[in-house]
């Protein structure tokens, strides 16, 4: 098996020789941020979209990313091409670094951050999710308060997709006062019975999803009607079609929640027009 090369703070390496310091924040007390951005065609998708998000974030935690766009696109590209990606991901974590011990408060701005990125190779048109859909399980959403900030704190979604799987679904989405928030990796979306598309308003509740950002945009393409709200399982469970958006896997039908089938339980007609176009405008705008 071809071993993957890896970017560690300035060297590009053989991932079984990438390395940090045990004392890093991020493995410590998961002070960090992450962005995926994915990769058709071995091209990236949404960069732009992504690397914003990455500066809010960072910024909301006051953490620095002395990188620019053109310097952290240079350093993806060159992994794509090094690892021969043409189809999948790239990772990216920005931690705070290490200071050399474990210390709640962060450190002086001498303090270099730590950045790391991986590709990881995926079918993302092809696979089963995509074509077929996902079954979904409910689960409470006990994450803390600033979910719009993509922290590398992520035990409790992945907590939530073990009980999901436990239970027999594919994935989670996440309840909180009688409303979904968002699924445990992505972004949820209903379409009613008279035609509305229905997704979370953004709030510190949920992640702006870029995928999200370029579905509604699509939406709109598409005339189709949108209302920017929470909804209830029961009105999912009710919904026409069902749905969930993000940069690893587009647009991915949901055909089941808590073991109740969504409409005829196979994947609806929007939610694949939507898909066909995201992945057709992704194609249109990677670089």
């Amino acid at each position: 098996m071809t071993q993957r090369t890896v970017y560690v703070n300035g060297d590009y390496v053989a991932e079984q020789d990438a390395k940090v310091s045990v004392f890093d924040r991020g493995f410590l007390l998961a002070d960090g941020v992450y962005e995926v951005s994915s990769v058709l065609d071995g091209k990236l998708i949404d960069f732009s979209g992504h690397m914003q998000r990455l500066k809010r974030s960072a910024g909301a935690l006051e953490l620095a990313l002395p990188w620019d766009d053109e310097a952290l696109l240079t350093i993806h590209r060159e992994l794509i091409r090094r690892n021969a990606l043409e189809e999948g991901m790239v990772y990216l974590q920005l931690t705070r670094g290490s200071a050399g011990d474990r210390e709640f408060h962060y450190p002086g701005a001498d303090t270099p951050p730590t950045l790391v990125l991986f590709t990881q190779a995926k079918a993302l048109i092809a696979g089963r999710s995509g074509n077929d859909g996902i079954r979904i399980a409910t689960q409470p959403d006990w994450r803390w308060a600033r979910r719009d900030i993509k922290t590398v704190q992520l035990l409790y979604p992945a907590m939530a997709k073990m009980a999901a799987k436990a239970a027999g679904a594919d994935d989670a989405w996440l309840v909180e006062n009688g409303v979904v928030t968002e699924g445990a990796s992505n972004n949820a979306w209903i379409l009613t019975q008279d035609g509305v598309l229905v997704t979370r308003e953004l709030s510190h509740a949920i992640l702006p999803g870029i995928t999200r950002a370029v579905v509604l945009e699509l939406a709109e393409a598409l005339s189709l009607r949108v209302e920017v709200r929470a909804f209830s399982v029961e009105e999912a469970q009710n919904a026409r079609e069902c749905f969930v958006t993000s940069a690893s896997s587009f647009v991915t039908p949901v055909v089941a929640i808590d073991d109740i089938a969504v409409a005829d339980g196979r994947p609806g007609q929007v939610t694949r027009q939507l898909r066909d176009a995201y992945i057709e405008e992704s194609r249109r705008r990677a670089i």
